[in-house]
């Protein structure tokens, strides 16, 4: 499926639906597109096609870590970042999610990401099905986040 096709038919599910969504600009996709609020939970959630692997599609959304978190993860040493890291990474692995801590815009996130590489699931119900797990997995991690730290 070419990037263009593929961005059409994500674009035309997503109208199909009734969500609202945004472009973002992203050297590192081919395209990106941002759904406001998604699934269940109506969080934002992320569509992208990544230059590095062309034809896979990626659904994600990002756990903002609250301030008081945030406060106690930068006063962690190196030993401390890992082991919290890790048992962020255990707990994503345990409801199938791929995860990436990242900061953006001075703040703390942990994407959870699901990766549609098969032909046949890139889809509008498999899109569809995605958004929802997506939106659980958000929903899930940000309430792991509120228990274990």
């Amino acid at each position: 499926m070419s990037a263009s096709r593929m961005r059409d038919n994500v674009e035309r599910w997503l109208i199909h639906e009734g969500l609202s969504f945004e472009d973002v600009k992203n050297p590192e996709n081919v395209f990106q597109i941002l759904v406001k609020h998604a699934g269940p939970a109506g969080v934002p959630v992320e569509i992208f096609e990544p230059k590095a692997q062309q034809g896979i599609l990626v659904v994600g959304s990002k756990v903002n870590m609250k301030n008081n978190q945030i406060a106690r993860y930068l006063g962690f040493n190196e030993e401390e970042k890992e082991k919290f890291e890790k048992k962020v990474a255990d707990y994503c692995y345990s409801i199938q999610a791929i995860n990436k801590n990242t900061t953006e815009d001075g703040k703390q996130k942990i994407g959870v990401y699901v990766v549609l590489d098969k032909e046949e699931n890139i889809n509008q119900q498999g899109l569809l099905d995605t958004l929802d797990r997506v939106s659980e997995m958000h929903e899930k991690t940000a309430r792991f986040l509120m228990k274990t730290f």
